[in-house]
C-alpha cells in the first residue's frame, strides 16, 4: 500500500497505471476532449492536495490548489507527452507554493515600525551618558599603555597579535597586560 513504508509490486503497478492514466487524460484534454481533461483535473487534485499540504497551512491548501490548477490549465500546451508527467506537474505546483509562501511571509522580512512607539526608549539611550563616562573613568584608572591595549582590543576589535604589532610588543605580553588591566578595572568596579 502507498505511504505505509512498504512499496509492493502491486503498488508500483497501480502507481504506474495512475500516472499513465493521468498522462493519457491530459493529452486527450490538450487534443480537445473536455471529459478527459476534467478527469485529469479530478484525478490529479488529490495528489496535488497532499503535496501542497506538506508546505502550506491546512486552512490555505484549497486556495493554493486552485492556483495550481489554474496554472496547469494555462501551461497545458507546454506539456511534452514524451516526457514524464509528474515532474512537470510538480514544478508548476512548486512555483505556485513558492509564490504563496513569498506573498504570505513577505511582511515578516521588512516589518514597518512606528518610531513614535520607541521615543521613550530612544530618549533613555541617548540621554544616558553616565555609563560611557564611567567606562572612560575606569579606563583612566589604568596605565596609558594598558588603556591603549584595551581600547584597541575591545573597542576597535583588533586581535592581541595585531595590537602587539602596533605597539611593538609580543602577543603574550599584550594578553597579560590586557588581563591585568581588566582585573584592575573589575576590582575598582566591585569596590565602588
Amino acid at each position: 500500500m502507498l505511504g505505509c513504508g512498504v512499496f509492493t509490486h502491486d503498488d508500483f503497478m497501480a502507481t504506474n497505471s495512475l500516472i499513465a492514466g493521468l498522462t493519457e487524460a491530459l493529452l486527450a484534454g490538450i487534443a480537445g476532449d473536455q471529459a478527459a481533461y476534467h478527469d485529469f483535473l479530478t484525478r490529479v487534485s488529490p495528489l496535488l492536495r497532499r503535496m501542497i499540504g506538506r508546505k502550506v497551512p491546512a486552512c490555505d491548501v484549497e486556495d493554493v490548489l486552485q492556483e495550481v490548477l489554474v496554472s496547469l490549465h494555462h501551461a497545458r500546451h507546454t506539456y511534452d507527452g514524451s516526457r514524464p508527467l509528474l515532474p512537470w506537474v510538480g514544478a508548476i505546483a512548486s512555483y505556485r507554493v513558492s509564490d504563496y509562501l513569498r506573498k504570505t511571509y513577505r511582511h515578516l522580512r521588512h516589518p514597518t515600525v512606528d518610531i513614535a512607539d520607541y521615543e521613550n526608549i530612544l530618549a533613555a539611550v541617548t540621554e544616558n551618558t553616565e555609563a560611557s563616562e564611567s567606562i572612560g573613568e575606569m579606563l583612566n584608572s589604568v596605565a596609558p599603555r594598558e588603556k591603549k591595549i584595551l581600547t584597541l582590543m575591545h573597542g576597535e576589535g583588533y586581535t592581541a597579535k595585531q595590537v602587539g604589532e602596533q605597539l611593538g610588543m609580543k602577543e603574550s605580553a599584550v594578553k597579560v597586560a590586557a588581563h591585568r588591566a581588566m582585573k584592575r578595572i573589575r576590582e575598582q568596579f566591585t569596590h565602588d
